[in-house]
């Protein structure tokens, strides 16, 4: 029987601004909640170094996303429980793997 390859871990997307102290406080706030047993990577994209992002978000930042294609997970401060049943619905069904029922 052949090994069942890792799932990847999941990711986030934190669209923040380089002066902004609420996106400095909801990255370490979903920092904080990663575990060696459940990783995760976060990139972090400056909305001001893209004129049509900063014109989507303006002053809605900090927003974090899961998946990019699902609605943003919480803007201005991190909603443990909607990162948490994110992180859930990952290790449960982990991308690129079908769902057993």
């Amino acid at each position: 029987m052949r090994p069942v390859p890792a799932a990847p871990p999941a990711s986030f997307t934190l669209y923040a601004r380089g002066y902004c102290h609420l996106c400095d406080d909801m990255l370490a706030a979903l920092q904080a909640l990663e575990t060696p047993s459940q990783p995760f990577a976060i990139t972090v994209v400056d909305v001001d170094a893209d004129p049509a992002l900063g014109a989507r978000f303006d002053e809605l930042v900090p927003v974090l996303y899961g998946a990019l294609d699902q609605p943003e997970l919480c803007h201005y401060f991190l909603d443990r429980v909607a990162v948490l049943a994110y992180l859930e619905g990952q290790a449960r069904n982990p991308v690129g793997r079908p769902e057993i029922r």
